[in-house]
């Protein structure tokens, strides 16, 4: 594919050295290009290369809403490699996975007009070499939105939420991104649960953060042991937006997301399974509108994509972090209870 570079992408800021108990913000880039409204991200390392995606239009909701995929070798210079579309309407809020048969799989939802029989269907698009793209394909149910899919070996959970008044979220199981089979119709129906990361601790067990609105609008925290049918929940007492998890090599867990407590921010945080507390570790440069990150461990820095409406226009940004050591209190391997 002819590798062609967007106007203005290589805007690297000069690392600022920000210090946040240890945490140390290296630089931060923005990889978007000139549309109006660039947002909702996701971060991945496929085939020893960078791939980033995210929502572009004309606004937040706007009816032209597309998927673009960039991807790099080293993570500074970045390539456009795809956009894609659908003709059923507004793209909206894409993730990546790469799937047990080599593919990179690509998912988010089209918001379909109305009125209409549902609201929202999920889509997903693969690709074997990162050129080829195939056809969208429909996944999950109508009108349950499939947020976060997390593989573990040959098999993945997925978990969407119900989009015509986010009374439920639904847990469902692959083993090839193309076909869903429902595990719990209802993995949580505390008012409003929507948006949530998954991630898995070294025996199997699935943790899963998911976000809540409304009243009381604290995040929770569910636990799972294979086959993932009985799940324990615990309150974070905080609001999280766009969560995102991630486990380190050393067995610490890296949550991503927006905090609202002192002003919307995408920032960075521990999170302890066992107690279900999020610590707040670094604030990234943005503000307003902003989050939905993509996390990605390499060369022992932790890169976060996000966005944010901080500069101007809403943008996509690439932070570059690197993190402490393990503290002496701080267990590699946490255990937990059984559910």
């Amino acid at each position: 594919m002819k590798r062609i570079l967007l106007l203005g992408l290589l805007m690297l800021a000069t690392p600022t050295r920000e210090l946040a108990e240890g945490a140390e913000l290296l630089s931060v880039q923005q990889l978007s290009g000139p549309a109006p409204h660039c947002a909702f991200t996701d971060l991945i390392r496929w085939r020893d290369r960078f791939w980033c995606v995210f929502r572009e239009g004309a606004a937040h909701v706007s009816p032209d809403g597309a998927i673009r995929i960039l991807s790099s070798a080293d993570g500074s210079v970045w390539t456009p490699v795809g956009r894609l579309t659908s003709a059923q309407g507004d793209l909206r809020d894409p993730h990546l996975s790469a799937t047990p048969d080599g593919s990179l799989m690509v998912y988010g939802a089209v918001a379909l007009p109305q009125p209409g029989s549902a609201k929202h269907q999920s889509l997903a698009w693969f690709t074997p070499d990162g050129e080829h793209w195939s056809q969208e394909t429909s996944i999950g149910d109508p009108n349950v939105w499939m947020w976060r899919v997390a593989w573990r070996g040959p098999e993945a959970l997925g978990v969407g939420y119900d989009t015509e008044g986010e009374r439920f979220v639904r847990l469902y199981s692959t083993r090839d991104g193309r076909r869903f089979e429902t595990l719990l119709p209802t993995l949580f129906s505390d008012p409003n649960p929507n948006e949530s990361g998954l991630a898995y601790l070294p025996d199997g067990t699935a943790l899963c953060l998911l976000r809540r609105d409304g009243q009381p609008g604290t995040g929770k925290l569910g636990v799972s042991r294979p086959p993932y049918r009985d799940w324990t929940w615990k309150d974070l007492g905080v609001r999280i937006g766009g969560p995102q998890l991630l486990r380190l090599p050393d067995g610490r867990i890296v949550a991503a997301g927006r905090l609202y407590d002192g002003g919307a921010r995408t920032a960075l945080g521990w999170l302890d399974p066992e107690t279900a507390r999020l610590s707040e570790f670094l604030k990234l440069p943005g503000g307003g509108d902003c989050s939905y990150p993509g996390l990605v461990w390499h060369d022992g820095l932790l890169w976060v994509s996000y966005y944010s409406s901080h500069e101007t226009g809403t943008r996509v940004y690439l932070a570059r972090v690197r993190l402490p050591a393990v503290p002496q209190d701080l267990p590699s391997s946490p255990k937990l209870p059984r559910p």
